[in-house]
């Protein structure tokens, strides 16, 4: 990962500070319905006017097309006041006279935000004379969204390179975690990678392989790695077409002394209902009417006595269809497990992704895991090799 700075490396008193963030939250009937992102920003926004800074947080909502009422961020100022412990101003635009106004008003310590950047289709675009807008409005830019790491827009690419630039405590506690994870990592490094179809989990996989010593395969994808070892799995969702693919990667991790890890027995039923009969069969009787809908106790087992050798894991995606029980227990005890592991000092554990966190929520230890990202998009692209253009920016 590129270097680059952070607020240690930052005096802030009397200036300006420009903090991206990523406070693209749930909604329900007008309200904040799920505030994590807010209260894992805070922090940042807090340290910065505790040290005599104005502080100007920039995020996006939404998908708007133009200025959009029903996306705007107002209806976030109560949430966000509350987790900074402070009133929080509003800017009713990101840039201009509305923006300048509200900062102006701001005294020393204290927090502005500011209207959805995605108001303006410079944003997406990535408009350097958007960018210069936005930087005119202050002395220092901070990157808190490594959510929004993987998009070169104006508000994570082009102003990083029109002010001094450093990434935010949410930024940092990521870009740790992550790099300990993958970049310098204690080995035997193993990971966890679930989700339905292989064919767009490729790059992640190849990118995995060439770093990791285990590698876990659950969910759908599994299927198809079963089917392109002969094995028949009944009505299962499988890419057959992805066969020659997926016996390409067995063959590869093999050469390469690398630990690919498979389901032994599976959770099998008639149908992906809630409640839906299921019974235990190993690998290989599945019954060709019945789909494979999780991993069965004996995969766990097995998996987590593997993991017993390993130092570091990285979990992307769930092993079954954990959202329709009684398909959530392979993913809720494989969770467990890990979770124990590294409660007792033995595993470094990181998580991301949108459904790996919600499953972890659902197995109840996602405060258990040594980090777990709230990033989705960027994470994933991190672990695929790709470069994150606002962190390069940050350099």
């Amino acid at each position: 990962m590129p270097r680059y700075k952070t607020l240690d490396q930052l005096d802030v008193s009397g200036k300006t500070v420009l903090v991206r963030a990523d406070l693209n939250v749930p909604m329900k009937d007008g309200k904040v319905s799920d505030a994590t992102r807010i209260d894992r920003f805070a922090p940042t926004a807090v340290e910065l006017a505790k040290k005599g800074a104005k502080v100007v947080v920039l995020s996006h909502f939404g998908r708007p097309k133009g200025r959009d009422a029903s996306q705007s961020l107002a209806p976030l100022l109560g949430d966000l006041s509350k987790a900074c412990g402070m009133p929080v101003a509003f800017g009713e635009d990101c840039i201009g006279d509305a923006a300048a106004k509200a900062i102006s008003g701001l005294k020393a310590g204290g927090i502005a935000l500011l209207e959805n950047l995605r108001f303006h289709a410079a944003e997406e675009k990535n408009d350097p004379a958007f960018a210069k807008a936005l930087a005119a409005l202050g002395d220092v830019y901070v990157n808190d969204a490594f959510s929004c790491a993987h998009r070169a827009h104006a508000s994570t690419e082009g102003i990083a390179h029109l002010l001094p630039a450093y990434a935010g405590r949410l930024m940092q506690a990521e870009l740790d975690a992550l790099g300990k994870a993958l970049e310098n990592p204690q080995r035997p490094l193993a990971a966890v990678v679930g989700g339905s179809k292989v064919s767009t989990k490729l790059e992640l996989i190849g990118n995995l392989l060439n770093r990791v010593d285990i590698l876990a395969i659950g969910g759908g994808m599994a299927n198809t790695f079963l089917f392109a070892k002969g094995i028949d799995v009944g009505r299962s969702l499988c890419e057959r077409d992805m066969a020659e693919t997926a016996r390409r990667i067995l063959a590869d991790a093999d050469a390469a002394g690398k630990h690919i890890v498979l389901p032994v027995d599976a959770v099998v039923a008639g149908a992906l209902t809630d409640g839906a009969s299921a019974h235990v069969v190993p690998i290989g009787r599945v019954p060709a009417d019945q789909m494979i809908l999780d991993i069965g106790p004996l995969s766990v087992a097995e998996t987590l006595k593997i993991f017993d050798h390993a130092k570091t894991l990285v979990w992307n995606g769930p092993v079954g269809a954990f959202e329709f029980p009684p398909f959530d227990k392979g993913t809720v005890e494989l969770a467990k497990g890990v979770a124990a592991r590294s409660q007792a000092g033995k595993l470094l554990s990181v998580a991301g992704g949108g459904d790996t966190v919600a499953a972890l929520i659902h197995a109840g230890v996602e405060a258990q895991f040594g980090y777990v990202s709230s990033a989705g998009g960027a994470f994933l692209e991190w672990l695929e090799g790709k470069e994150l253009p606002g962190v390069a920016a940050l350099a």
